[in-house]
């Protein structure tokens, strides 16, 4: 989304809504944790949180040590943000700007990081080319993005055709796809997990979770979320 593109309407409650539900709960911990995962250290690093809605995943990376800067074009998110940040007591700092317009110059930070973003946005491969050329050359984006092969999506598309306003505008990607947008923005030595192999039922989900990471690292197929982690080269900035 650029500064101009209207964002798809969810809400902060949505999310809060989400995590309460017990197949939402054990799917954000899933996912959470393989982006820390790929972040490795983060202590001392400047970081920018892309789309970083309610301000979650931020918190979590100033909490580890991070120099966090977070960004999304809605405010009432970054309202969310701000308000969890000061609970929290965690540093960081928060601007109005969609992933296509990022007010940033060249080579800002270490790492860049996104989570269920680019499925929501106009121009992707754009987005792609904004988040490479505020990371410095040779430091790594993380994205998770949703996966189009999973029990989860298969439930999600049809309540979009009948509906859903939030999962008629998202976009499944397949690890096709996703390594296609990376390598367009000229980014390199990807390394891709599977994540949130689960079905759409709360018990079925718990009983699955602790096996989830064993399966991820050897397959992104049945995965509701791929990871990735990518790193910019001299070339990203001629994009």
């Amino acid at each position: 989304m650029s500064a101009r593109t209207k964002p798809v309407a969810i809400v902060p409650a949505a999310y809060r809504a989400w995590r309460e539900t017990s197949l939402g709960a054990v799917t954000e911990r899933l996912e959470r944790t393989a982006m820390l995962d790929l972040m490795s250290d983060l202590k001392g690093a400047r970081v920018l949180d892309v789309g970083c809605g309610d301000g979650l995943l931020a918190c979590h990376v100033a909490a580890r040590g991070g120099i966090v800067s977070g960004v999304d074009a809605d405010p009432a998110m970054l309202e969310a943000a701000r308000e969890r940040a000061n609970e929290e007591v965690a540093h960081v700092a928060f601007f109005e700007a969609g992933a296509e317009s990022l007010p940033f110059p060249n080579d800002a930070f270490d790492l860049v990081c996104a989570t269920t973003v680019l499925g929501f946005v106009k121009d992707a491969d754009r987005a792609f080319v904004e988040m490479a050329r505020v990371l410095r050359p040779g430091d790594a984006l993380v994205i998770g993005e949703l996966g189009r092969r999973s029990l989860c999506s298969a439930e999600r598309q049809p309540r979009g055709w009948l509906g859903s306003a939030t999962w008629r505008k998202a976009r499944f990607r397949d690890t096709v796809e996703v390594r296609a947008l990376v390598e367009r923005a000229g980014l390199t030595g990807k390394t891709m997990r599977g994540v949130a192999f689960l079905p759409p039922l709360a018990l079925s989900a718990r009983a699955m979770a602790p096996f989830d990471a064993w399966l991820g690292r050897r397959t992104t197929f049945g995965a509701a979320f791929i990871a990735l982690r990518a790193v910019a080269g001299a070339d990203s900035r001629s994009h």
